[in-house]
């Protein structure tokens, strides 16, 4: 199940980990992207941290780590070919996995229905 925060990132928990990106919503407001920066792998970010960059034709944008922890994977394929996160923002666009510091942080987040109520 995905989890979305009030800045436009989604995660799906499972066990002690989270996959982070960014909603279809973000990629419709930014437009065809062109360029991805992901963290390094083994970084950590504390809640809140600015732990990507993405740019597209109109603007460039952070994204944060909506929880604490350390990046253990990032999604090469999207540095490579940043539109994947326009054709597949919740699934192949993925940015970033973390291991999450504290797995009660995930509990705050915007189920589907209330996004969808935050961006109408």
């Amino acid at each position: 199940m995905l989890k979305f925060t009030k800045d436009h990132e989604w995660l799906k928990i499972e066990g002690d980990a989270a996959t982070i990106g960014i909603t279809a919503h973000a990629t419709e407001q930014l437009g065809d992207l062109v360029f991805v920066e992901l963290p390094e792998v083994g970084a950590e970010f504390a809640k809140g941290d600015n732990a990507a960059v993405v740019e597209s034709v109109k603007a460039a944008s952070d994204v944060y780590a909506p929880v604490a922890g350390e990046i253990i994977e990032v999604n090469q394929a999207v540095v490579d070919d940043p539109s994947i996160v326009n054709s597949d923002p919740t699934g192949s666009g993925w940015f970033f996995k973390l291991k999450l510091k504290a797995a009660a942080d995930a509990d705050e987040f915007l189920d589907e229905d209330a996004y969808k109520q935050l961006i109408a």
